[in-house]
């Protein structure tokens, strides 16, 4: 079962009443649709960037992690919302995908403000200091991963932090019994976790393919 999580009539609707991409994001996302055609999904929309963006800015973000750079329109999109002197760890495996977000984090200047790992994200992450510093991560990589990404940024994340993950609603698949691939099934049983993990705040939001936004307690 695959299904619309937004109608389709508000869609465009709802894009149009983000703050708009400006001329480096738009045509970063057109070039991810030229070069990458087949993976091109796999990038956020602009009203995602801009919910990133203001909740970096909201939290006041220092220290962030993104988990899946791809071709780094999530990582400008956090990038630009740091506090001075803030800095993005960015994990990915792809040299290919993340040597398109290299170019164009140059060319949004905020180069300086990223550090790109390729490499096993749960590796970096693992390797990552394990006292509560981190202020803001993002998770949008493969999904199968996703319930240690969580726990191991839950583990460094300061109380007031944030993590958001992206494609918590796998295209409605998490609401069918059916759907029983192992990246569902990951999905499905995290969300009820995370609903009922003690240390944290969170909600489930109807963004694109389901935005979780969560907050240590």
């Amino acid at each position: 079962m695959s299904i619309d999580i937004v109608h389709p009539a508000l869609s465009d609707y709802l894009l149009d009443h983000a703050t708009p991409a400006d001329e480096v994001l738009r045509d970063l996302a057109a070039e991810t649709r030229r070069l990458l055609p087949d993976n091109a999904r796999m990038q956020i929309s602009h009203d995602q960037g801009t919910l990133l963006t203001l909740l970096v800015k909201l939290t006041g973000t220092l220290h962030a992690v993104e988990v899946g750079t791809f071709t780094g329109y999530s990582s400008i999109c956090i990038a630009r919302g740091l506090a001075p002197g803030g800095r993005l760890l960015a994990c990915d495996v792809s040299e290919e995908w993340t040597g398109t977000a290299r170019r164009y984090w140059e060319r949004a200047g905020v180069a300086d403000r990223i550090e790109l790992r390729i490499a096993p994200a749960a590796e970096t992450l693992r390797a990552l200091p394990r006292e509560e510093y981190l202020d803001f991560a993002f998770i949008d990589a493969d999904k199968v991963g996703y319930p240690v990404y969580y726990e191991e940024l839950l583990t460094r994340l300061r109380p007031g932090g944030v993590i958001v993950l992206d494609n918590v609603l796998r295209e409605g698949r998490v609401l069918d019994p059916a759907a029983r691939e192992e990246p569902d099934l990951v999905i499905r049983e995290l969300n009820d976790a995370i609903t009922a993990d003690e240390r944290v705040e969170s909600v489930l939001l109807p963004v694109r393919d389901g935005v979780t936004v969560v907050r240590k307690r």
